[in-house]
């Protein structure tokens, strides 16, 4: 097995995504690079097999188990290509937990079979599952294990995710998904037809504006975590959160029409924000 060819292809791939923020920025030290990399490999493998090609929801759940075993059978030194025994090594270097690892695949299974979410707290649900564990991750390869570090950063990523899902409210419909809660859409007079039909109006307007405000009130509570990080790390994680914040501006300044637009952050707009970052 070449472990260290394998790094160097995560680092490659972690490059060539577009993220609202580099993977691996050189905020991220050198050291701790390469397994950034591999989580994120890890991470987006599963995800292209939820949400890539014309497979049928049990073909791609049946794929995610089989990731799963293949992840199960590293974490006991069987490893079936040079990608999983770098993962094994990332984590017994790192002391990671691999239960983080275990709920992102189930986050990916969920999105094969659950396309609605009734209330809030089933979006909450999800978010432990597809965001937190990544937010955990990021603290233990940092050595920190702090339970309430965990809980201030569970509030982070659980932004970052809800921000990303009114971000990307044009394109998540075009796979039959609304991550927003069906019990507020009927709150605001809001029909699942306007999403497919990308009718804007201003009850839709008022009913993204609610989530925007809800989600913005997470921020300011995971910020608590801040004093938890030194040195780059905290820098990284306040660049971070000034970005979720940024783009929650954005969809504002659009009159909450993510419908017809998906706003992003620009070159210039992440040079300002970590600019910004440092400034505080």
């Amino acid at each position: 097995m070449n472990i260290d060819a394998a790094y160097n292809e995560a680092l490659s791939l972690a490059k060539s995504h577009y993220e609202n923020f580099p993977v691996v920025s050189l905020l991220v030290p050198k050291h701790l690079r390469k397994h950034v990399a591999i989580i994120y490999q890890f991470a987006r493998q599963a995800d292209d097999i939820a949400d890539e090609g014309g497979e049928s929801a049990s073909v791609k759940h049946k794929k995610l188990s089989d990731y799963e075993e293949l992840f199960v059978r590293a974490l006991n030194g069987k490893f079936d290509s040079s990608f999983w025994c770098a993962v094994n090594h990332t984590i017994a270097e790192r002391k990671l937990s691999p239960d983080n690892f275990l709920n992102l695949i189930k986050a990916f299974k969920q999105d094969t079979f659950k396309s609605r979410y009734k209330t809030f707290e089933e979006v909450q649900d999800y978010c432990s599952k597809s965001a937190n564990p990544v937010g955990r991750l990021i603290l233990e390869l940092n050595g920190i294990f702090n339970i309430s570090a965990m809980q201030y950063s569970d509030r982070i990523c659980t932004a970052l995710q809800l921000t990303n899902f009114y971000q990307d409210v044009s394109i998540d419909i075009q796979k039959n998904r609304i991550y927003i809660p069906l019990d507020e859409l009927i709150k605001y007079d809001v029909s699942e037809k306007q999403f497919e039909k990308c009718e804007i109006n201003d009850k839709f307007k008022q009913l993204l504006k609610y989530q925007v405000e809800r989600v913005k009130q997470l921020f300011i509570e995971g910020k608590k975590l801040l004093p938890y990080l030194r040195g780059r790390l905290k820098y990284q994680i306040r660049w971070t959160v000034l970005g979720g914040e940024a783009i929650l501006a954005k969809i504002e300044s659009l009159d909450y029409n993510t419908l017809q637009n998906r706003p992003t952050l620009s070159k210039v707009d992440m040079i300002k924000l970590a600019l910004k970052a440092w400034k505080n």
